[in-house]
């Protein structure tokens, strides 16, 4: 599952990518984590949101805990109550120029980075909805990996071609859902020697639903 990538394409470049408007100063950190700021397409806006849907949690004695970030929806999950009404109307695309998966040994895992030949930002298939906790959260789709990523991880995120962008975000269901499947294209894949967690633990293994 993903819970890192970065996005070195500001908001008035993606807006011009994906032919539509921004909001002017949405300009964020290049690095995306769990329960931070990242950029979105949707409703034919750029935008600002949190990533990661809230999820609250009870302590042992009853207690509201702080929400977690869950950050990726598995495709064999979007029928249940926690996804389907915002995969069903609301979903979004999520400029993306390369994710990161962990590799090596407990303790001393690295950040390994995937990404699109040539470095054009990538469109990942997403969700979204308003939340109390947070304003608009988003999440990516995961699918089966490809045999290329699965030397990695054994999910990846929903790559959606241009062609489909406009499916992705207005089609039915149905259609949408046909749209999720393991990306057949090459990946660059840059295995690198920063440390997984290396931003004060905010690289934190995100809630499941």
């Amino acid at each position: 599952m993903c819970n890192l990538y970065r996005l070195n394409t500001g908001s008035a470049e993606i807006a011009r990518l994906f032919d539509v408007s921004h909001e002017h100063g949405a300009n964020l950190a290049e690095e995306v984590y769990p329960g931070y700021p990242g950029l979105v397409v949707a409703k034919d806006h750029v935008r600002m949101m949190t990533w990661g849907f809230p999820l609250v949690l009870t302590g042992k004695q009853g207690q509201k805990l702080k929400p977690k970030a869950v950050t990726n929806a598995r495709d064999d999950k979007l029928a249940t109550g926690f996804w389907r009404a915002s995969f069903e109307q609301r979903r979004c695309l999520i400029p993306v120029s390369a994710w990161a998966e962990p590799e090596g040994e407990v303790g001393g895992m690295t950040r390994t980075w995937h990404s699109l030949p040539g470095g054009e930002p990538i469109a990942i298939g997403g969700l979204w909805r308003p939340t109390a906790e947070w304003g608009a959260a988003y999440a990516m789709v995961m699918v089966d990996s490809s045999p290329q990523m699965g030397e990695v991880h054994d999910r990846m995120p929903v790559i959606l071609h241009a062609d489909d962008w406009e499916r992705w975000t207005t089609a039915g269901p149905a259609e949408a859902f046909s749209l999720c499947q393991p990306w057949t294209g090459i990946l660059d894949i840059d295995r690198t020697e920063e440390f997984w967690a290396t931003r004060s633990s905010s690289v934190k293994p995100a809630a499941s639903v």
